[in-house]
C-alpha cells in the first residue's frame, strides 16, 4: 500500500517544527516504485531519496563516490563526526534577543539543555543555499544526522532544490556501529547525541549498582563480619 502525504514532526527538546513527507514503497500515479526508495509525487516526479542502513551507507561512500553531508548542530559534530565529511547544519544556535526567544531559551536551558545537553536552536535559513554553493545538483550526497529525522527533512529540502542523488541513514548515526566509518572526536558516532546530566546519571547508577551488589554479596557470604560492621555503625537489623 502506498502512502504519500505530509505530516508534521515536533521535537520538544529542540522546540522546532519540521515538515516531513512520508513516502513508502508502492505505486504512485501509475509509476512503479522500489520498496527501498521513497519518492514524492506532485505535478512531476522528483528524484528519489534512498534510505539505507549503515553498511550500505559505507558502501555508497567507498564504491559509488557519495560525499557525507553532516547536518547536525555544532555540538554533536564536535563530539564525533565522520572524517572528511562536510558540515552544513540544518539547525543553528538561536541567539536572538527578543523577549519571546529569551523566555524560550531559558526554559530550554533549564530542561533539555541541562538534562540532555542540547543547544537552543532554530532552522538555518541559509541551509539550502550553502549546500548549493558547495555542491552541484548532480552530486551524490549521503545526508546524516544523529537520529534520522533531521536528515529526512534536509533531504526533502535538497530534493526540492533539484538535487538528484541523495541518501540518508535510516535512524541516523545512533545506529552506526564503532568502526563502520573512520571518525574524529572524543566519542563514538553513535554516542555523539548523548550529553548533559543524563550521562552523569548513567555513571552514578552504575557506581551505585556496583556498591549495592557488592554489599549484598558481602552480607550473603560473610554474615558475621557484616553484622559486626552494622553494630559498629549503630545500625540494627
Amino acid at each position: 500500500m502506498s502512502v504519500v502525504g505530509l505530516s508534521s514532526a515536533f521535537s520538544p527538546l529542540r522546540g522546532s517544527c519540521i515538515a516531513v513527507r512520508i513516502r513508502q514503497g508502492g505505486r504512485c500515479a501509475g509509476i512503479s516504485l522500489s520498496p527501498r526508495k521513497r519518492t514524492s509525487c506532485a505535478a512531476a516526479v522528483r528524484a528519489e531519496v534512498s534510505f539505507v542502513d549503515a553498511d550500505e551507507a559505507k558502501r555508497l561512500v567507498a564504491e559509488e563516490g557519495y560525499t557525507v553531508l553532516d547536518i547536525r548542530d555544532r555540538t554533536q559534530r564536535e563530539r564525533a563526526h565522520i572524517k572528511s565529511s562536510t558540515h552544513v547544519p540544518l539547525f543553528i544556535e538561536n541567539q536572538d534577543n527578543d523577549i519571546g526567544t529569551i523566555v524560550k531559551r531559558q526554559l530550554h536551558n533549564n530542561f533539555a539543555g541541562l538534562f540532555f545537553g542540547l543547544p537552543f536552536t532554530k532552522l538555518n535559513p541559509d541551509f539550502a543555499k550553502t549546500v548549493k554553493d558547495k555542491f552541484s545538483p548532480e552530486s551524490k550526497l549521503l545526508v546524516v544526522c544523529q537520529e534520522g529525522l533531521r536528515s529526512a527533512a534536509a533531504a526533502d529540502a535538497l530534493e526540492r532544490e533539484g538535487f538528484q542523488n541523495i541518501a540518508c541513514i535510516t535512524s541516523g548515526l545512533q545506529t552506526v556501529k564503532p568502526g563502520t566509518f573512520e571518525s574524529v572526536g572524543k566519542s563514538e558516532l553513535q554516542n555523539a547525541g548523548k550529553a548533559g546530566l543524563v550521562t552523569v546519571q548513567g555513571k552514578i547508577s552504575v557506581v551505585l549498582g556496583t556498591v549495592l551488589i557488592s554489599a549484598y554479596l558481602f552480607i550473603t557470604f560473610f554474615p558475621d563480619q557484616a553484622e559486626k560492621l552494622f553494630d559498629l555503625a549503630g545500625i540494627s537489623l
